[in-house]
């Protein structure tokens, strides 16, 4: 942290060269503080972790499937009652509801970028109706699908 608070003070030859080689050394730092087993729960622990991560890369690669805490399991090569004592631990949230928040946030994106309508949203995402994902939607967003892409596309 000196070194870059000097290098930004300073107005020598090579300084935005410095300046951001330094910055990527603290992104590192930053990177490898929050893996470990003293690293506060979330993705990069569970990454981290080779069992948990072959459950998040299941989930991240295939949102629309119709995941289940037992099929999770069965990819991290774990129990059930053991793998999800484990993501827990190491995601900080349980399986499904991170994948929830997996499966609201591409919708979000979708939403503000794709026009197609909240029903193909909807599929993209894993829900099999258009009214399922809009209570689920509005119940972790605050607002429905269509409200939410009226307002994001507006602002």
């Amino acid at each position: 942290m000196e070194q870059l608070n000097g290098e930004t003070h300073a107005h020598r030859p090579g300084r935005d060269l410095v300046l951001t080689r330094l910055l990527e050394v603290l992104l590192i730092e930053a990177l490898r503080s929050t893996t470990g087993p003293t690293a506060p729960p979330g993705l990069l622990r569970g990454l981290a972790d080779d069992h948990v991560a072959v459950a998040l890369r299941r989930m991240h690669e295939r949102p629309m499937q119709r995941w289940t805490v037992v099929e999770l399991a069965r990819e991290a090569a774990l129990s059930r009652s053991t793998f999800f004592d484990r993501f827990r631990r190491e995601v900080g949230v349980a399986p499904m509801e991170y994948l929830l928040g997996w499966r609201m946030a591409l919708a979000k994106d979708l939403l503000r970028r794709d026009r197609s309508g909240v029903a193909k949203v909807a599929e993209r995402v894993g829900y099999s109706s258009a009214s399922t994902f809009s209570v689920a939607f509005a119940r972790h967003v605050g607002m429905p699908p269509v409200q939410y892409a009226r307002e994001q596309r507006a602002g």
